[in-house]
């Protein structure tokens, strides 16, 4: 089988070989088990910093330009690569015995105008935004959601999306994703939530995942007397202000950046943190909240996408609301009973443990077996 991959994920070269962002290239290793040919078209530059891994299985790359429309200028020139970049998809996708779409995003935008073309050829497409029919979103990620669920014009395809959602069409079907093995499934570390609670935030230091929020919160459970710790693993545009914020409110001996940091580095992290915070703005499948509840640290989560099914409505860890003195008092009223955190804790972990990478696999192969 040619496998191709349309994504805006940049493409990086380094060491001479192919790399990507780490969790995208551990999902990716998974499908591509299963394939002869490997292909990816997608930008190959980006101007931050990556927690990369190099491809098991070493693609072809089509390299084209990344587009932006932020400015006037980046409109501009955007339009005129645009023509470009239509063509090597047009073509990569003649070369395709399966297409996978990687959504929402400007490229994902383009792949799902240009895959109307081959309606023939069977597809996929891993929306990892949020699906909620509901949410107020940027005009190219309703388009994509439009095209990618209207059955009338995207034909044999079949649309991953996190959560169940109401009145889909027969080609969405819910999904998941997932970083460890059944072979990494541990008993739940007992946590002792009297003494220091720890906190771990976890995910890119940008403003739609709000960490400096996660930041106040813990700052402000300090104040009023509690033992407290946060950790923070990413890294992101927002570090600077972030450490700024920190030194100027003297929170260094309680509130630690750490920058990007390996798998195993987390992991241990999560096993010893009693709570995951991460108040984003949206969310598709938040991995760092479900990695987190694999070791029973408990998440504390905001109200988006399928986020709260994750949390079985509030049974597996807190919903807050992105506001300090709200998300505060819940907080602080949760951490007074250590009966429900145990349970909270026990939930979290039972829950997540049943979405291995082991499973994931299993449900890649279904996928592409289905159209054999």
């Amino acid at each position: 089988m040619k496998f191709l991959v349309i994504t805006n994920a940049p493409t990086l070269t380094q060491n001479g070989q192919l790399c990507a962002y780490a969790p995208y290239v551990i999902e990716m290793d998974v499908w591509t088990k299963y394939v002869k040919e490997f292909k990816v078209v997608s930008p190959n530059q980006y101007a931050q910093e990556l927690l990369t891994l190099p491809f098991k299985k070493q693609p072809e790359l089509v390299a084209i330009s990344s587009l932006q429309f932020s400015t006037v200028n980046q409109f501009l020139l955007s339009l005129l690569k645009i023509p470009m970049v239509l063509f090597k998809l047009y073509k990569a996708m003649l070369w395709a015995d399966h297409i996978h779409l990687r959504c929402p995003g400007n490229i994902g935008l383009l792949g799902c105008v240009v895959q109307l073309f081959f309606p023939k050829k069977p597809k996929t497409a891993k929306y990892a935004g949020n699906w909620d029919p509901g949410a107020q979103q940027p005009l190219s990620y309703r388009i994509q959601k439009w095209l990618l669920s209207n059955t009338t014009l995207t034909k044999n395809m079949q649309v991953l999306v996190y959560g169940d959602w109401p009145n889909k069409t027969k080609n969405i079907k819910p999904f998941f994703t997932a970083t460890y093995g059944k072979d990494e499934i541990e008993t739940r570390t007992i946590r002792d939530y009297i003494i220091v609670l720890k906190f771990v935030f976890v995910g890119s230091l940008v403003k739609g995942k709000r960490p400096l929020l996660a930041i106040q919160i813990v700052e402000e459970l300090h104040k009023q007397g509690k033992s407290v710790s946060l950790e923070l693993f990413g890294d992101g545009p927002l570090r600077p202000a972030l450490e700024q914020y920190i030194h100027e409110n003297n929170l260094g001996a309680f509130v630690i950046v750490n920058g990007n940091q390996t798998k195993a580095v987390v992991k241990q992290a999560l096993k010893e943190a009693h709570f995951s915070i991460l108040p984003s703005k949206s969310e598709g499948w938040p991995k760092a909240i479900a990695e987190a509840m694999f070791f029973g640290a408990i998440p504390i989560v905001t109200k988006i996408s399928c986020v709260p099914y994750m949390l079985d409505y509030g049974k597996r860890g807190l919903l807050i609301e992105p506001k300090l003195e709200a998300a505060v008092a819940q907080i602080s009223k949760a951490i007074e009973n250590v009966g429900d955190l145990e349970l909270m804790s026990e939930a979290a972990l039972e829950w997540s443990q049943a979405y291995t990478l082991d499973v994931f696999e299993h449900e890649v192969v279904k996928l592409l077996n289905s159209e054999k």
